[in-house]
């Protein structure tokens, strides 16, 4: 599927201008884009979609700022700004491995989301790398979790985005993580964990169900402490939260892990316990030069 094109007044660029959000006006009955926004977003008071307005941070198709009073058209192109009030500033940064004008690959902090999502929008990856770069039209590859740190590569170039993503599509690039987890002196490595993985209780989490397997890691140990042991971690496939599940399945959990074997009671982003996985390597063929990149991650894990 191809990728909406930006209106120019929103592709341009500048280091203020963050890549809005697209919606398609869904079918209703409603007189104004505005009553359809306040009715899509519930959480999102008609006072805030009124200033965001008055800011022109919402536009049309053709990059024109709408007003309170632009009728509603089912279809309707609609371009937004994601705001999030007094936004927590999370203080790990992130280190930019490599750059050029097709690609950028990112050493991600743990606690650093890759996208804006939920109460994330300035303190993302993507938003800071838009802004450093100055350009609006940065796209990741790939996404690794908030609590996860590591290696992501972001596409530069619209014109040849598709052409790295066939790599993730096609599984023509390898990938390699660390975690450090309690010790299984009872199994045999390297060893594959290959399950059948579904969407769980709350829907957020994951769960191995019977079944067709569909997820499958290949885990060695690449060092061994006393109680925890340093683990390499080969996804075969690409199923959300995979690792921390296989792991979890065999009876060693990451370290930190909140969500897997049992998820924890909510609380405040703990930085002296990051989640202990790391996503440590990545390799593959460049598919415009046909030669081969290798990028590692400088972060290390503690034991």
């Amino acid at each position: 599927m191809s990728e909406p094109t930006l209106p120019s007044s929103l592709s341009s660029g500048s280091s203020s201008t963050l890549r809005p959000s697209v919606l398609h006006l869904p079918r209703g009955e409603w007189l104004t884009v505005l009553d359809c926004l306040c009715a899509h977003f519930p959480l999102i008071p008609r006072a805030q979609w009124l200033d965001r307005i008055a800011r022109s941070r919402v536009q049309d198709a053709q990059g024109l700022p709408i007003d309170a009073s632009t009728p509603y058209r089912e279809g309707l192109r609609v371009y937004y700004f994601r705001e999030v009030e007094n936004e927590t500033p999370i203080p790990f940064a992130e280190t930019i491995l490599f750059a050029d004008e097709h690609l950028i690959v990112v050493d991600k902090p743990h606690f650093l989301p890759v996208m804006p999502a939920g109460t994330f929008v300035e303190e993302t990856v993507l938003s800071r790398l838009q802004r450093h770069f100055n350009n609006s039209d940065l796209t990741p590859l790939h996404r690794i979790d908030r609590h996860t740190a590591g290696l992501v590569l972001f596409s530069v170039n619209r014109a040849t985005r598709a052409q790295y993503q066939a790599l993730f599509r096609e599984q023509k690039i390898t990938k390699c993580y660390e975690a450090i987890a309690p010790a299984l002196p009872q199994c045999e490595f390297p060893l594959l964990r290959n399950t059948r993985l579904v969407a769980g209780e709350p829907f957020f989490r994951m769960q191995e169900v019977a079944g067709t397997p569909n997820a499958e890691t290949r885990i060695d140990v690449r060092e061994h402490g006393a109680d925890y042991w340093r683990y390499a971690l080969s996804p075969i496939s690409g199923k959300k939260h995979q690792l921390r599940v296989h792991m979890a399945a065999l009876g060693a959990p990451i370290c930190n892990d909140p969500l897997y074997p049992s998820l924890q009671p909510y609380s405040a982003d703990d930085y002296a316990k990051p989640l202990k996985l790391l996503a440590k390597m990545l390799s593959f063929n460049d598919p415009l030069s046909g030669g081969a990149r290798h990028f590692e991650s400088e972060i290390e894990l503690c034991f």
